[in-house]
């Protein structure tokens, strides 16, 4: 009798579930919404109007009220998820996933992975934002290509790979971002009404139709080759090793450092323990300890960076870095990705037109940053220096290109000329150089480096 009931139980249960999100097909693939209402979701933070229409789900806009979210009544960990999606071209969303709502966060507040919807002419639309707590991990300026997949005042098909600690977005069939996490690893699934601050964009809409999720045998797309942020530290995930990167520092070992002039790592000042490379502050009287890759690098690469500020501080990393340059007993000679305190260094206010603050190409080209792109003092940024066959160099900030030049152009021999360099013949265009790390007399620490020759 016991197990009769126990079956009964079950059937109920199993109709249960397809009546609210469909039934499971023979590929795997789950309905999560029936096309007749909203059965299995639930309402969260703001007053946005969800309701069905014509076989979709239709969010729209409300004056005064915070980013709304319509969440599954389920947490997902590993999945492969797809909707169609059509939006008002003024309007903002997005696609939460693994995301969470607790009392003791920020009183219940959503946060997590969001897929950008943005039909603006900024053109993030699948690029990843971490809602409500770190903001951008991949905008596309890490992906120009991606930019050109979304159409206005049409339904874009969109696809998520969250398998492990790997996220994946695609739009209308394109790979547009990668991230490597494992701050959540589970969390519920929402569709987004984004907040408005003008009167005028009320009733502006947001639709999704054709939701579904796959939870068992997934099998990710095929490898793209597209930009990955990784952001566990001193870590390669295989997509980065299958791209050609490798690790300059693992964490524990500096193998792959010497001193600048030197051939072993500095026994003064640097330390290389709890994952990080740290230089430690000065007395004031010794600076310019460098140190730098025993290898060349050289003519195209990629070199990714974390760095963290103390308050105050000055560092650089450099690359092309020629030894053939007298330094004077000073830091090494090289185009300079500036590491800095903008607000509390006086370093930021000199140089010509902001070209010394940070991210920079130290003293000749200034970085233009987007608000924000800077994290606070204390916290990990995440540095990028692409170098292009073609002599393209480019900053990235946390995702941002702030930077770009070409070397040896006329443009960048007319910077040069004009810098604290015009005395160095054949500044920045070695052939190959060393990647180095500055020692300015302040304590700054770095991690995660890894480098991947473009061939």
């Amino acid at each position: 009798m016991k197990k009769y009931r126990f079956t009964l139980l079950s059937l109920f249960l199993m109709a249960t579930l397809t009546q609210v999100y469909g039934q499971k097909s023979k590929d795997g693939w789950q309905d999560l919404f029936n096309g007749k209402d909203l059965s299995g979701w639930k309402q969260l933070n703001g007053k946005a109007k969800y309701e069905v229409k014509d076989g979709a789900i239709v969010g729209t806009s409300v004056m005064g009220t915070p980013n709304s979210f319509l969440t599954t009544e389920k947490n997902y960990g590993d999945f492969i998820f797809e909707c169609d999606v059509k939006v008002d071209n003024k309007l903002n969303s997005g696609i939460q996933i693994r995301s969470l709502s607790t009392p003791e966060y920020q009183n219940g507040r959503v946060h997590g992975y969001q897929v950008e919807i943005d039909p603006s002419d900024r053109a993030y639309s699948a690029g990843l934002y971490d809602e409500a707590r770190r903001g951008w991990l991949y905008p596309l300026d890490l992906n120009p290509e991606g930019k050109k997949a979304f159409m206005k005042d049409e339904w874009n098909k969109y696809r998520i790979e969250a398998i492990g600690t790997s996220i994946r977005t695609f739009l209308n069939g394109k790979p547009i971002a990668h991230v490597i996490d494992d701050m959540t690893p589970s969390g519920f699934i929402c569709l987004q009404v984004h907040a408005i601050g003008n009167k005028d964009l009320e009733g502006t809409q947001v639709s999704w139709k054709n939701v579904r999720i796959k939870t068992s045998n997934l099998k990710p797309s095929p490898p793209a080759n597209i930009s990955i942020v990784n952001l566990i530290p001193n870590a390669l995930d295989n997509a980065e090793k299958a791209q050609g990167w490798s690790l300059l520092f693992d964490g524990k070992s500096v193998d792959q450092w010497r001193s600048y002039g030197g051939t072993e790592f500095p026994a003064k000042r640097w330390a290389h323990n709890d994952g990080t490379i740290t230089i430690s502050k000065s007395d004031g009287s010794e600076t310019g300890n460098d140190i730098v890759t025993k290898k060349l690098f050289g003519p195209a690469f990629e070199f990714e960076f974390d760095f963290k500020l103390t308050e105050g501080a000055n560092s650089g990393v450099k690359y092309f870095v020629d030894q053939k340059f007298n330094s004077k007993g000073k830091s090494g000679i090289g185009c300079e990705y500036q590491v800095l305190d903008d607000e509390k260094h006086p370093d930021a206010k000199l140089g010509k037109n902001g070209n010394r603050t940070i991210a920079s190409f130290y003293d000749v080209i200034p970085a233009d940053r987007p608000k924000n792109s800077m994290k606070k003092i204390g916290e990990w940024n995440q540095g990028r220096i692409v170098v292009q066959k073609d002599g393209t160099v480019q900053h990235f900030l946390n995702g941002y290109k702030v930077v770009e030049y070409v070397r040896g152009s006329p443009q960048f021999k007319e910077f040069v000329a004009e810098s604290k360099f015009k005395g160095f013949e054949g500044f920045g265009m070695s052939q190959s150089g060393n990647l180095l790390l500055q020692d300015h007399g302040d304590n700054v620490s770095f991690r995660s480096l890894k480098v991947r020759e473009i061939k």
